[in-house]
């Protein structure tokens, strides 16, 4: 049985995780689950999977976790803090770790499991985006297997030879095609774009997400960051990543060979269907999602996204090409300025103006250590505060 760490537990991926472990006790058990300040979310998924040890990341919150799990009547062990996420995503205890907590928050958890040599279930693409080669050298060291939950890129990952190894050119493969469902705003012009609230950018038309990925699908910037993800996972150039917008996102990607193949992976827009897989790897299990009827769906439409009205995917790009610290600057300045528009300070279209603005003031460096790393977006999210600042002027 595997021992399963969920870091991220009450979130969207955390949800779909611990739905299909639950379908399947005899294969998989809930060992330690984590949450960022929810507590009582926390301490129901603990009601009902009994971890061995459960985590909050606000070290404010921890004795209301621990007096919680003790007034439950549980042996779940309460703990706090950043330290301790990494601690869990090393322990030998957990034999899986779930890297799905939102943004460059998990990055040193992400790590700490590739480093330990575990299988890393890796929904968490910001941390792919900040590492960079760091996070798959980790992980070539410790001999962990890196699979990731993605759809999209678990659908490559599914399309790809047993053999691959990271060698593109030996597989034969010439271009990675990445679908978008193109989010809320598909087919919208700027100028339709400039008044969008929040309520609008949130309401994504196939998947129901957090607030912050959410926004980042409006906008086109979760394409670039999976964009960005995919280079460093598969190993491509950036040039044979390409995007589809496919609204009905029943395609979740394709890859193409040499030989003019291409080699496709279809089904329902469930995120419980690429956990499933990459719980189970290389074993297919039910993961209890509805079954795709292509004759209901009728058709698959595919266009190119829109890069004048989009100009963030653009910005992925970009950041990918220059390479060193860019990367990282991208994913700190749009954490900043996505936050800022959930919080009502600047408005839909500022989000790119924002990162533009912190990349321009940026200067691009090598980023091949974690401290390093963690410096250059603790200076990135300075100048996103600044634009910021300047915008609100």
């Amino acid at each position: 049985m595997r021992q399963i760490a969920v870091l991220g537990a009450t979130g969207s991926i955390g949800a779909s995780t611990l739905a299909v472990i639950e379908r399947h006790p005899q294969r998989f058990r809930a060992a330690a689950l984590s949450a960022h300040t929810d507590v009582n979310a926390l301490l129901d998924l603990c009601t009902r999977f009994v971890p061995d040890v459960a985590v909050i990341a606000d070290a404010a919150c921890f004795q209301t976790l621990a007096d919680g799990l003790r007034e439950r009547g549980l042996a779940t062990r309460a703990a706090a803090g950043a330290a301790a996420l990494d601690e869990v995503a090393a322990d030998r205890a957990f034999d899986t770790v779930v890297a799905a907590i939102v943004g460059a928050a998990g990055l040193a958890s992400t790590l700490a499991a590739a480093n330990s040599g575990k299988r890393l279930l890796l929904a968490n693409k910001e941390a792919v985006v900040m590492s960079g080669a760091l996070l798959v050298q980790a992980a070539a060291r410790s001999g962990a297997t890196i699979v990731p939950l993605d759809s999209e890129h678990n659908a490559i990952f599914q399309c790809l030879p047993h053999d691959y190894a990271r060698d593109p050119r030996r597989a034969g493969i010439t271009r990675l095609l990445l679908t978008a469902s193109g989010g809320p705003f598909r087919g919208w012009t700027r100028e339709r774009l400039a008044p969008v609230t929040v309520e609008q950018a949130c309401a994504h038309p196939r998947w129901k997400m957090g607030r912050k990925i959410s926004v980042d699908s409006a906008t086109l910037m979760n394409k670039g960051l999976e964009v960005i993800e995919a280079q460093r996972l598969f190993g491509v150039a950036p040039d044979c990543i390409e995007v589809l917008v496919h609204p009905q996102s029943i395609v979740h990607s394709l890859v193409e060979y040499a030989d003019g193949s291409q080699l496709a992976q279809l089904g329902s827009p469930d995120m419980r269907t690429p956990i499933a897989n990459a719980l189970a790897w290389p074993d297919r299990i039910d993961a209890g999602v509805t079954r795709l009827d292509l004759v209901a769906a009728a058709r698959l439409e595919f266009e190119a996204p829109d890069r004048r009205a989009f100009p963030c995917l653009d910005l992925a790009y970009a950041a990918l090409q220059a390479g060193g610290s860019a990367p990282i600057v991208l994913n700190a300045a749009n954490e900043i300025a996505v936050a800022a528009f959930l919080g009502g300070q600047i408005g839909f279209l500022d989000i790119e103006r924002v990162i533009a603005e912190s990349m321009q003031h940026s200067v691009n460096e090598a980023a091949d250590t974690l401290p390093a790393i963690l410096d250059i977006d603790r200076i990135a999210r300075g100048h996103a505060a600044a634009a910021l600042n300047g915008l609100q002027a």
